[in-house]
């Protein structure tokens, strides 16, 4: 593998920043198909764009859902450490700073909310307290605790539970009332309708989904792993980490393959839907997090030579703004599909809401470009950046937080 020359700090900040930049690409790229949380197939297209679009959806899941969202989170724990290891170098607590953090990071999901219902700012805000619960602990009791919660305990516990209770039928998701209400105000032409319906109706069953589908243990886990990696300086270039992360995608992708094989030949093992659903959301998370391992490698291993280093370094302004792009792409994910907009929810498939997806990354890495050449931050970025380290005593409120 050909190195950089650049030193371990440059590298691992802009690696981190064009990994995070293409996974919020993919999570635009999702969205898009997705009409942003408004699932309706238009039933005027003919019958060669359905087949073109049942193959575009199932490809860009298959690539990207589950995964993109899991390097976001990853990413999310490595930041914490880079942080909370500055202010104890310096001497300075950043429990309560973080906790802060988190309660303004909860209020840019409540805002995001409004126009896509899905957000996992929200999300992240509060499951990120967790990391203040192990963010003193040992490496190894850190890779023990993210083991377990990977393993979906709960999940599994279910499972059990349906081996030895036949007869138990938990019926339908509750998430798929909350779903089922949404095409109301999401056709409505009226925005109002539409926040009030995304911030009520939308955020619980986003919530319920979350919690239905592993994603609150997974995403602790996730967090917890990016701050073990933070830790060990997985994320500098040289000899020893590219061998980790050769060894790494290896590993992932055999497993991978292995879940695939191994998915397809359930339904001979395991008899009757309902358990057999089960079995397959435990499954579909474990798969999603090594297939999240193989992006997080892969992306690393070609970042870090020379050939394929100039391309992926585009995606370091789109990582720069990653909280600006992911609250604008609701934005305009709203406004394009939903009917207080341009109303496309009637008209695009998977494959043109992949290309309306396509245009509108443009759009947003333009604006990345023009705005970091006048700022160091982008405008949220920089917002969240001056209210987490306010010093409150100067504004009267409280004893500034650690």
């Amino acid at each position: 593998m050909n190195e950089l020359k650049m030193n371990s700090s440059a590298y691992r900040i802009t690696v981190v920043d064009a990994l995070r930049g293409f996974a919020i690409m993919a999570i635009m790229l999702l969205h898009n198909i997705e009409h942003f949380n408004y699932y309706y197939l238009p039933d005027n297209l003919p019958s060669w764009m359905k087949t073109l679009d049942k193959h575009v959806w199932d490809t860009m899941f298959a690539l990207f859902s589950g995964k993109a969202y899991a390097i976001f989170a990853v990413l999310f724990g490595f930041t914490f450490f880079i942080m909370d290891s500055k202010q104890q170098n310096q001497g300075n607590p950043f429990v309560g700073r973080f906790m802060w953090r988190m309660l303004l990071l909860l209020g840019f999901g409540l805002f995001n909310s409004m126009f896509y219902s899905g957000d996992v700012l929200a999300i992240y805000a509060i499951l990120g307290f967790s990391l203040v619960l192990v963010s003193r602990l040992k490496n190894t009791s850190v890779l023990i605790i993210a083991f377990l919660l990977l393993l979906q305990p709960l999940e599994i516990g279910r499972f059990i539970y349906m081996i030895l209770n036949p007869q138990y039928n938990p019926g339908n998701p509750l998430s798929w009332q909350y779903f089922g209400q949404a095409s109301a105000y999401l056709s409505s032409n009226s925005f109002l309708d539409t926040a009030w319906g995304n911030i009520t109706n939308g955020r619980w069953a986003d919530i319920l989904w979350s919690w239905e589908n592993g994603r609150f243990f997974q995403i602790p886990a996730l967090f917890m792993i990016g701050m073990v990696l933070g830790r060990t300086r997985k994320f500098e270039i040289n000899t020893t980490n590219g061998k980790f992360w050769l060894k790494i995608l290896v590993i992932s992708s055999i497993i991978g393959v292995v879940f695939i094989f191994g998915a397809k030949s359930m339904p001979d093992l395991i008899k009757g839907d309902i358990l057999l659903n089960q079995a397959n959301l435990v499954v579909q998370t474990w798969n999603n997090f090594i297939f999240t391992f193989v992006w997080i490698s892969a992306f690393v291993l070609l970042y870090s030579t020379k050939l394929i280093h100039k391309l992926l370094s585009h995606f370091e302004v789109f990582g720069k703004m990653s909280l600006t792009n992911y609250v604008m792409q609701s934005m305009m994910g709203c406004f394009v599909y939903n009917g207080c907009g341009l109303a496309l929810y009637q008209y695009t498939g998977a494959s043109l809401s992949l290309l309306v997806g396509v245009v509108l990354f443009v759009v947003q890495f333009t604006f990345c470009k023009w705005w970091l050449k006048k700022h160091k931050q982008g405008p949220l970025e920089k917002l969240w950046h001056d209210l987490t380290w306010i010093d409150i005593k100067k504004v009267g409120v409280t004893k500034a937080l650690g």
